[in-house]
Order: C-alpha cells, then structure tokens, then sequence
C-alpha cells in the first residue's frame, strides 16, 4: 500500500497528527509488548510511562496498535488501557496486518508491522525492547522474525537493547549483515543481549551520540540507501541480568518449550512467560527498564533529525 491509498484504513490520535504536520518530533512504540510481552497491569503501567518519558524527553510519542480493524497512529489513555485487558488481541507482522484490517480484528503490532505503519506516515525513529530474529535451530526450523526483512526495506531508525537474548544472536547478525542493515552500538563496540549488557559479539558499529545518528540516518537516505538501521542500546548497568546467568534461564525455558512442542509465533511470548517465571520476576524489571532506556534515546535521536 501506498500511504495515500493506506490513508483511509488509518487513525493518528490527535497530538501525533498535529506533531507531524508542524515537524516536531515523534517517536512510534509497538504494541505486542503490550498485547504479549507483559502481563496486566503491569504492560498497561509500562506503555503509559514510556509514553511518559517520551513526552518528558521533547517528542510526541506514537503506540502503534490495530484496533477493531482500524490502524492506530497514538492511542488515547483508555484505548491503550483496553489494549492492555485484551486477552485474544493478534500478534501482528507484514503477513497478517492487513488481515487484521480487513476482518476488523484488534492486535498488537510487531517491530516489523510497527515499522510499515510509522513508515505510512512519515514517523523515521522507532523505540521497542528487542527485535526479534533468527530462533536457535532454524537451520532446522526456518523459524526467523520477518523484523530482520523488514529492517532490510523500511526506512525507520529502530532502537533496542538488540535482540532478544533468546535467540541466536550471532546468526541474527549474520542475516542483518546480508540484508545490508546497518547494527550501532549506541556507545559500545559489543552487542547487548537484551536482559545483559553484553553478548559474545561485537557490534558492527559504533556511534555515541544521537547527533551522529541522525547524521548516519540522513546521509544513508542521501545516498540512496535503502531499509531502515538497528540500534543496540545497552540496558543500564544497574537493571541488568548478567549473560551467564541468564543463560541458564534460557536454557530451562527453551526446553521446556520444545517438550510442549510450542511453534511459530507462540515461541517468543511462552519463553518470556517462563523466563519471567525462573528469574522470579527480575526479568520484567529489567524488560521494563530497557525499554524506558530506549525511550529515552528515542526522543533524543528524533530531535536530532
């Protein structure tokens, strides 16, 4: 879809709508974290103060949601604290958000489909938790986010604490690299690991400053680069569940996942769940905490643009 032919299935809430018209800056959220990635309240308690942080930061903040077929561009207080109770919300990516139009369905939009819905709307820079990737055995499974494709062809600037730290990190890498999709370490020459600071890998790059970020965005746009550019913004130290505990974790939910013969888009929400089980919690604090992070950045580097 064109943005023009896209504009009547869209709602941008108000003070989104007003921010893009007069150049000020925005930053779009996805909403599985909401729909999937945390339980209530507490996803509802997050969402308001990332939207919060945001604000506080200088930029309008955008939740991205598909509600009664209607794409969302921001949401009201009481639409995301719906959003937040809706038990049988869709996991929504590329192949299904215009399902979820077209049948009047209400879901939570993936980095991949919140990244085609800021991109409808002139929204360039993108706040979530982590992406999603290539899952450990897909050389048997072929199971690999279509965030990865998505970033390869979008122009949206999306900040993470890199990918989620269940999947295979190093072959995640491997496939952004071959897409042609840029990975920056924000102040760091090592890839977080969502929950942990560092990962065995390094980062393909490294920038400081949400100036020079910009810069990279504009330049590339420039230059007639294509697809839009990974930030990896590492969870601040003293959130942080180190790699080699969480390892184990990992370990016990991805086995436990495998003897209920979980698949598809059900892998990622059942590993949180369990993780958020093993680790006694510690693992939503630090969800929430990278996540308010990336936030923070967010609203600096659209700023900046």
């Amino acid at each position: 879809m064109s943005p023009e032919t896209a504009r009547p299935f869209i709602d941008i809430h108000a003070p989104v709508a007003q921010a893009l018209a007069a150049g000020r800056p925005v930053v779009a959220l996805e909403s599985t974290i909401i729909t999937h990635g945390m339980p209530y309240p507490d996803n509802g308690a997050m969402a308001a103060n990332v939207e919060k942080i945001i604000s506080d930061g200088g930029a309008v903040p955008a939740t991205i949601a598909v509600v009664g077929g209607r794409i969302k561009i921001g949401l009201s207080d009481g639409e995301r604290e719906s959003l937040a109770m809706t038990g049988d919300a869709m996991k929504l990516s590329r192949a299904d958000l215009g399902f979820a139009v077209a049948q009047g369905r209400t879901g939570g939009t993936t980095v991949a489909a919140t990244m085609i819905a800021a991109e409808m709307v002139g929204i360039k820079v993108f706040a979530t938790g982590g992406i999603g990737g290539v899952h450990k055995g897909a050389e048997k499974s072929f199971d690999i986010s279509a965030d990865l494709d998505e970033l390869a062809r979008t122009p949206v600037i999306v900040v993470s604490a890199g990918a989620k730290a269940i999947l295979d990190i190093e072959k995640t890498l491997e496939v952004l690299e071959t897409r042609g999709v840029p990975v920056v370490g924000h102040g760091c020459e090592t890839m977080p690991a969502f929950w942990s600071r560092q990962s065995p890998f390094r980062a393909p790059l490294t920038l400081y400053k949400p100036e020079e970020i910009a810069h990279f965005f504009r330049t590339r746009q420039a230059l007639g680069l294509g697809g839009g550019m990974l930030i990896a913004n590492p969870v601040p130290e003293n959130h942080e569940i180190p790699a080699e505990e969480m390892a184990g974790y990992i370990e016990a939910a991805q086995k436990a996942a495998e003897a209920l013969n979980v698949t598809g888009k059900a892998v990622t929400p059942f590993l949180l769940g369990k993780i958020l089980e093993l680790t006694g919690g510690r693992s939503l604090k630090t969800n929430i905490a990278l996540v308010e992070n990336n936030a923070r950045l967010a609203a600096e580097i659209a700023k900046a643009l």
